[in-house]
């Protein structure tokens, strides 16, 4: 019979009290591998390509950690399972107060059509960070900016739909199938370059308050349905988030690697996620129980914090990322899900 990985090393931490760590938002709990739902059962050579990426840029406390792991070569899920078990400790993160449940959603990287120059349809700048930037701050509200021709000389490139821009902005990065002034066309990213330094305010919420959506409908196939049915309304929509974002053009040399992240290293879908740097630093193997989006079928998987975001913000708080294309976007949009989540953290730290 085999042997359960997650009963090889547990140790004494059933002894009382546990050990507890302290962030500035969240407090890490001292657990055993019994005690998190699934361990065992991932497809973790699966997971090992985002821990690779990941440690191309090692955050403190794992340097060591990741020599090691650029040295193994493994051959099956067990290796890894057993390997991780040796070298980390699982910690339940939770809110200071001792909350462990959380929010888990999705974000993903669009795919546009996109011009180089205005015209038709495609009237919706994508920007370069303004000359005066830096000088002011905070800069303009979305309001003034996009209410400016003055900008208009930073534009990246043209897409069609607002909505689509705001996606982009909020995900942080895009691919555009981008068409040149000849006709030309190639495929370019967009990655985050800045922000006007304003709050984000999150549009669902705002149609939630003005009573155009339901408390819990405020997901992107929903906004994009009410902004479909109400064009005229789409600016007051978009103009409630005064946040703006800025990009920078970079090529797409290989479609099948994905945006970088917070922690500067390419995102892996379904395996990187966003969180808040306050509550599980960058680098950090993560354990999720959470479920599919729409659906009561368990999520349970290792991932690496490698991203954050505006509103990714709370101890017990994850932003899953999909990937791109149709499917991703799907997905993305409709995961709200409730969460649990621990950490891997070096035993000698």
């Amino acid at each position: 019979m085999p042997v359960d990985p997650a009963r090889l090393l547990n140790g004494d931490v059933d002894a009382t009290p546990r050990r507890t760590l302290a962030r500035e938002r969240s407090r890490w709990v001292e657990a055993a591998w019994d005690e998190l739902p699934g361990w065992g059962q991932d497809r973790a050579l699966e997971w090992w390509p985002a821990l690779l990426r990941g440690c191309e840029r090692p955050m403190p406390g794992w340097t060591s950690f990741c020599a090691e792991a650029l040295r193994l070569r493994p051959s099956d899920d067990w290796v890894i399972t057993t390997w991780l078990m040796r070298r980390l400790q699982p910690y339940r993160v939770e809110s200071p107060e001792g909350d462990p449940n959380g929010l888990a959603t999705g974000y993903y990287e669009p795919q546009l059509e996109a011009r180089r120059q205005t015209g038709g349809d495609f009237r919706v700048p994508l920007l370069a960070p303004p000359q005066d930037l830096a000088a002011r701050k905070p800069y303009d509200t979305r309001q003034q900016i996009e209410s400016s021709s003055r900008l208009n000389r930073f534009s990246l490139a043209w897409v069609q739909d607002p909505l689509d821009a705001l996606v982009m902005q909020i995900q942080g990065s895009g691919r555009l199938r981008l068409t040149e002034a000849d006709g030309s066309s190639r495929w370019v990213r967009l990655s985050f370059a800045a922000h006007n330094e304003q709050p984000y305010r999150s549009v669902g919420q705002w149609l939630v308050a003005q009573g155009e959506l339901r408390p819990g409908e405020a997901s992107w196939p929903l906004i994009k349905d009410w902004a479909r049915r109400n064009p005229q309304r789409v600016k007051d929509a978009l103009w409630a988030n005064p946040r703006y974002v800025f990009f920078r053009e970079e090529p797409l040399l290989d479609p099948a690697v994905g945006p970088k992240g917070g922690q500067g290293v390419p995102l892996t879908p379904g395996r990187s996620i966003a969180v808040d740097k306050a509550s599980v630093p960058y680098g950090t193997p993560v354990w999720l129980d959470t479920t599919e989006p729409l659906s009561p079928t368990p999520l349970r998987r290792l991932v690496m914090a490698q991203d954050t975001g505006a509103a990714i913000t709370g101890a017990v708080r994850a932003d899953f990322f999909w990937g791109w294309g149709d499917q991703a976007e799907a997905q993305a949009g409709r995961m709200k899900q409730p969460l649990r989540m621990w950490v891997l953290w070096p035993r000698d730290s």
